[in-house]
């Protein structure tokens, strides 16, 4: 029977148990070999939890697990095995007096027997309680079968392929051995560890690897790491079977996969739980349910432990460490520490007394043999460090980072490989693993850079070559510190929880430190992993933004449809308890309607599928105050009662309520608001509403002009009163779809969750609605007379910035009340205008001062622009294709100013040029700027008031939260003339009019 001379020691110990005869034996046979430590026989300590991984595989009988506590103990509490090939005067023949027993000893004295056929040293064995053969080392892709037959059974034992060796044993008080050592062969097993060896990785199939501690969830800094490297392999796979080397890449006959190397492209999952005080189980499901959630799917991993080069656990991998550092001790590459603590921190403290970086000073490095052997049979703790060759340098060409080299001597002298207690430390695992998994490139975050000075001292010495390395720096918050919890959300369970779709986080992620050298910033998986390039991830770090990623989301969102989200739109709302559970697959008709007017009425507006969940709780509440006081001083809906128009308006609706005339949804057709009645499609914009000539909303529209026609309002005038009343906002959707969706949750029987939903039924609706009406002041219950306009006088040119806005705001007056005089019989686009206030934008005159290329995008151009703030602001336009940088340079622009800084191809830019285009987009100009404007002043728009507290611009957060710009756009026009304008009045400076060479086009 072959055994590995690694499995000595634990089968030794197992058939010697309770005899005395058995015990002379382990002494005749073991400390021998521990004595010949000048040899490179050495006794390793394994932990607890190598001990069990020892394996007997019989056909006739089932395995139990071999219990440490029948292995003698180091001092420091590990488990020995005795690892390393015997003397050379151990032959084939050689009995085990032979072997060491000095002239006269027992051993001497033992009866000598012939030699037995393997299978009763196997049968021998397997009467052992708890006893696994102890070929601890074999692999998936080592592990090799010999079989031998006998009257009673037929037993198949695994053996290693390093120092094949032949022991005999059948007396049942005395036991005979006979061991065989094939150096040759040997070597060529222990190469095939490495599957790479004598390869070059550049030339291989991508083989990647995602490499999780399990000591907490999966942040956004790992889900990148993996995203990267499930990228490259993907890629790789796409581009193997293009070439088509091979068909299954699972089919080689050796069953590594591929062609060459460490097997086809792979995207492997390690768990690196060599932190036993900190790793769980619950951290790694949790970790392989977000790759799980993130599409990140593994080809080889810890849920198929056979595959290839599993186990994928390294705290199932202990064989394999010793294994291995047993072979860098027998080459002199590795040795035994005996320094205690209490020696290293002095070794510590006398370095740093002395200015010098702590290392380990060397002292056990060459160590006199015999005292190693006498400390090893002792008991002596120790451990095993890595002795690093005199004057070593590592060097590495990092994909990101360039050049990085290290002085290996002077900054980390002979580190530890195996603690004390048998447990191997991080990088030694990290190289083996790489090294006997065949993994090519390595991208991980720039944190563990240092630790490629250990890992490649080791990888060298183990004769595998490198994997090509790309660390990428780190994620910061938006206040340039490392992204931590006190940013917000950081894990990506929070993210899901939170409504964000998984193929935009895979999306986001990849931006953050890449992309294609184009402006594109949206992305599908298939474009990223034909578009994925490791050499194009920046140095630089990346901030995270939740903005950004909140508008990655709602692009992603936008090209789905109602039907696609609807399930997750219903587990966002079961998570804030607007319904209960789900209760199985027959989902009630009320239920799955109710999902879907929530989904349909945020459809256009939502960023994250919560955002659904959130806008139809504000739908279902009602925050009109029950008093007119308590409405806050300047705010939108307090300026609006005091006009008068509310008071009139809102006493109409409650007539009508009473009196039982007010249209309301109907039960039968509880959808028809969010249907098209003709496709049946439903419908996401706001503008369009659904049902037919007879539904509820036609039946509300016409009421709506009716009211128009009796009270003489219109616009504005009439819809903002009627908005406040019947929904307690003074924006949002569609006021018919909100009371559709308000009908389904009040109704009898109702899926919704009334209290934890905050629904405030129709009829109490009406109740705080008369009680805030009784509490407005006399002298706001009647409409104020429109003030006569008059020609327009001549306005002094502004001395200064604030004069500037104050003659913009008296021009914008006095042309409006001219176009009022002259126009009154015509309709007014403002009157039907329902969007933010053009207010809310910040629209300055600025001055281009310099501009330039984007370096990495053919389409952006880079410009700094004067805007009146003393520092000019950065900004990135794609006007590339349109114009030259010649044409823009010195020019006076409109500049959208309270945007957000976001980065464009890298560039950070803060605002956005405006400009005139056709309908095709096909050509694009300037907006232009009166010459005598001055830069910094805001433009304004007849009409409009520009001047008091609440015409202040937005913060940049809300323009981007509420997507202000994206619904006033519609609405920027150029008339037949090339004149900018918002709902028919022209943009205006101090000076005059903007212009544009483009008539009947946008501003944008």
């Amino acid at each position: 029977m072959r055994i590995s001379s690694m499995s000595y020691y634990p089968l030794a110990l197992a058939l010697c148990g309770g005899c005395g005869g058995r015990r002379r034996f382990v002494d005749s046979f073991v400390m021998p070999v521990a004595k010949r430590a000048s040899t490179n026989a050495i006794a390793l300590p394994i932990s607890s939890r190598s001990a069990a991984s020892f394996s007997i595989s019989s056909s006739s009988s089932s395995s139990s697990s071999f219990s440490s506590s029948t292995m003698p103990k180091t001092p420091g509490g590990g488990n020995v095995v005795v690892v390393g090939p015997l003397p050379a005067s151990a032959s084939a023949t050689s009995s085990p007096s032979s072997l060491s027993s000095p002239a006269g000893s027992a051993g001497d004295r033992r009866r000598q027997r012939s030699r037995p056929n393997p299978s009763s040293l196997a049968r021998l064995a397997a009467k052992v309680p708890g006893y696994f053969d102890g070929a601890i080392f074999a692999t998936p892709a080592t592990a090799k079968s010999t079989s031998w037959s006998s009257s009673s059974s037929s037993t198949a034992l695994r053996s290693t392929t390093e120092d094949q060796t032949t022991i005999a044993d059948e007396a049942a008080d005395a036991t005979a051995a006979t061991v065989v050592d094939d150096d040759d062969n040997d070597d060529d097993d222990f190469r095939k560890l490495f599957p790479n060896i004598g390869k070059n990785v550049l030339e291989l199939p991508p083989r990647m690897r995602f490499a999780p501690s399990p000591t907490g969830s999966l942040h956004v800094g790992g889900a990148r790491t993996a995203l990267y490297n499930w990228l490259v392999a993907r890629r790789g796979m796409l581009e193997h079977r293009e070439n088509d080397n091979v068909g299954n890449i699972n089919d080689d006959a050796d069953g590594r996969g591929g062609s060459g190397g460490g097997g086809g492209p792979a995207f492997v999952l390690r768990i690196e739980d060599t932190d036993v005080a900190r790793s769980t189980k619950e951290s790694e499901d949790s970790v392989i349910a977000d790759l799980t959630w993130l599409g990140l799917n593994w080809d080889e991993g810890p849920d198929m432990p056979s595959a290839r080069y599993g186990p994928y656990r390294q705290s199932e991998r202990d064989a394999l460490y010793a294994k291995v550092a047993n072979r860098l001790i027998s080459e002199g590459r590795a040795y035994p520490c005996f320094c205690t603590a209490d020696e290293l921190d002095a070794m510590k403290a006398d370095m740093e007394a002395r200015g010098i970086p702590p290392r380990y000073d060397g002292t056990w490095r060459d160590a006199d043999p015999d005292v190693v052997a006498k400390n090893i049979a002792s008991g002596m703790p120790y451990t095993v460090r890595f002795k690093v060759p005199p004057g070593a340098r590592v060097v590495i060409d990092d994909a990101v980072r360039g050049t990085v080299s290290w002085d290996a001597e002077a900054t980390v002298g002979d580190f530890i490989l195996l603690r004390s207690s048998g447990v191997p430390v991080y990088n030694f695992c990290v190289a083996v693993d790489d090294a006997a998994m065949g993994i090519t490139t390595v991208i991980r975050a720039e944190e563990h850079l240092t630790n490629t000075l250990r890992q490649g001292l080791i990888l060298d010495a183990l004769g595998a070559p490198r994997p090509r390395y790309a660390h990428c720096s780190l994620i910061l918050g938006e206040d340039r510190q490392k992204l931590s919890k006190r940013h917000g959300a950081t894990s990506c369970n929070q993210f899901r929880l939170d409504g964000f779709l998984p193929d935009a986080m895979v999306n986001y992620l990849a931006l953050l430190g890449w992309n294609d050298g184009t402006d594109n910033e949206i992305f599908t998986r298939d474009e990223l992993i034909e578009a994925f390039d490791v050499d194009r991830i920046v140095k630089s770090p990346s901030v995270f933004d939740m903005d950004k990623l909140r508008w990655v989301n709602s692009q992603h969102l936008k090209r789905m449809g109602v039907e696609e989200i609807l399930h997750l739109v219903e587990e966002q709302l079961i998570s804030l308890d607007v319904i209960g559970p789900n209760g199985g697959d027959d989902v009630s008709l009320d239920r799955r309607d109710f999902v879907f007017a929530c989904t349909a009425l945020a459809k256009q507006m939502m960023e994250t599928t919560r955002d659904a969940a959130t806008n139809a709780m504000v739908v279902l509440g009602y925050n009109l105050p029950s008093a007119f006081d308590d409405l806050p001083d300047g705010s939108e809906a307090r300026m609006m009662v005091t006009r008068g128009n509310f008071h009139a308006i809102a006493t109409r609706i409650l007539d009508m309520h009473d009196a039982g005339s007010f249209p309301v949804p109907r039960p039968d057709d509880p959808l028809a608001a969010f249907v098209d009645a003709t496709s049946g499609a439903a419908i996401v914009e706001d503008t369009h509403v659904g049902g037919d000539a007879e539904s509820y909303p036609q039946e509300y529209k016409s009421t709506m002009k009716s009211m128009a026609k009796e009270m003489n309002v219109k616009g504005k005038n009439l819809f903002h009163p009627v908005r406040l009343a019947l929904t307690g906002e003074m924006s949002g959707q569609d006021v018919t779809k909100q009371l559709s969706l308000l009908a389904m949750a009040e109704r009898e029987g109702s899926v919704v969750n009334m209290e934890s939903a905050g629904v405030v039924p129709f009829q109490q609706r009406m109740e705080r609605l008369r009680a805030f009406c009784e509490s407005i002041p006399a002298e706001y219950r009647m409409s104020k007379e429109a003030v006569g306009g008059t020609s327009p006088s001549k306005v002094d040119a502004p001395t200064n910035d604030a004069d500037a806005e104050l003659v913009a705001n008296e021009v914008s007056t006095q042309l409006f009340a001219t176009t009022a005089s002259t126009s009154a019989s015509t309709d007014d686009p403002m009157n039907s205008y329902v969007g933010p206030p053009i207010t809310a934008l910040d629209i300055r005159v600025g001055r281009i001062t310099k501009v330039w290329s984007h370096e990495e995008s053919e389409k952006l151009f880079c410009e700094e622009i004067d805007v009146g703030e003393g520092e000019s602001r950065l900004i990135a336009s794609g006007l590339r294709s349109y114009m030259t940088a010649e044409d823009l340079d010195g020019r006076l622009v409109l500049v959208l100013c309270n945007l957000k800084e976001r980065k464009l191809a890298g560039f950070p830019s803060h605002g956005m040029v405006l400009c005139a285009s056709n309908e095709e987009h096909t050509e694009v100009k300037l907006v232009s700027v009166p010459v005598e404007a001055r830069v910094g002043e805001r433009v304004t728009v007849p009409g409009v008031d520009f001047g008091s507290e609440g015409a202040a611009p937005f913060a940049e957060n809300k323009i981007g939260k509420q997507k202000v710009f994206e619904k006033i756009a519609p609405f920027l026009r150029t008339d037949k003339y090339g004149v900018p304008e918002f709902c028919g009045r022209p943009l205006l400076t101090s000076a005059g009019v903007c212009t544009s060479p483009i008539a009947n086009g946008f501003v944008s």
